[in-house]
């Protein structure tokens, strides 16, 4: 491949297949990763229609395994990877009073959303920092948490606390890529339209138009692509390690 490339996990729907979207327009060619193909032919279709060529192999990043088995397989499809955006993640297996809730509830959000996005950008960043690896465009990783790794959802604290994991996660990477030219962000998406959105639309929809961000509207997984892309694209060329909210100003505090 002559385009840089970029690697998406939970590419095949929402805000990954977004991210596969923009970056192909804006000049990306894209490997995928989800635990299942339902939905992966319209991603590639979103990915060509943007000008990009798309790969995709099938990962649970819960499992250590899988991921370095797929982080091989997109090394060597691409000859070398210029972009990771970790994006896969769950949410809680059931909102509710954390007091009730299960270990199995908790190990799921940190194997998917925190365990597994470390080992997807160490395995990419071996081999991202030596001397062979491609430079054929700019280069970064991007690590997707949320809104709740500052703002508290007790009835979900599994998610918001592999959320807020995930945040250090990316700054610890910043720190150690950034002699290396690999400056490693982090994007807090707000209250976005997504499948893990949808069982709680229409609460969230009357709580938009309450005020409970200054932009009242829904966020688009359009708006967290473009914000990834623009980082990965070295729109801020002297920053590594920040947190971006693409949220309406939900994270605001507000009297």
């Amino acid at each position: 491949m002559t385009r840089p490339v970029a690697l998406v996990t939970g590419a095949r729907r929402g805000i990954g297949r977004a991210s596969c979207a923009v970056l192909a327009a804006a000049g990306y060619d894209i490997l995928g990763c989800d635990q299942s193909d339902d939905g992966v032919v319209e991603t590639e279709h979103a990915v060509q229609e943007a000008g990009g060529r798309f790969g995709f192999r099938r990962c649970d990043v819960a499992d250590l395994a899988q991921i370095e088995a797929m982080v091989a397989w997109a090394w060597q499809e691409a000859g070398g990877l210029e972009a990771v955006v970790n994006n896969a993640g769950v949410g809680a297996m059931k909102r509710g009073d954390l007091l009730e809730m299960t270990p199995e509830s908790w190990d799921r959000c940190f194997n998917i959303n925190t365990r597994g996005a470390f080992f997807v950008a160490q395995h990419a960043a071996r081999r991202m920092v030596g001397e062979a690896a491609p430079r054929r465009g700019a280069r970064g990783m991007v690590f997707i948490s949320s809104a709740n790794a500052t703002l508290v959802s007790a009835d979900r604290t599994e998610y918001s606390a592999s959320k807020a994991a995930v945040g250090m996660v990316a700054r610890c990477f910043a720190v150690r890529l950034a002699e290396d030219g690999i400056p490693v962000f982090e994007v807090r998406p707000g209250v976005i339209r997504t499948d893990m959105t949808g069982p709680v639309a229409a609460r969230y929809s009357q709580r938009i138009a309450e005020g409970l961000s200054p932009i009242r509207r829904w966020g688009e997984p359009e708006d967290v692509a473009r914000a990834i892309a623009g980082l990965l694209t070295g729109a801020i060329p002297f920053s590594t390690g920040d947190a971006f909210h693409v949220d309406g100003g939900l994270h605001l505090h507000r009297l």
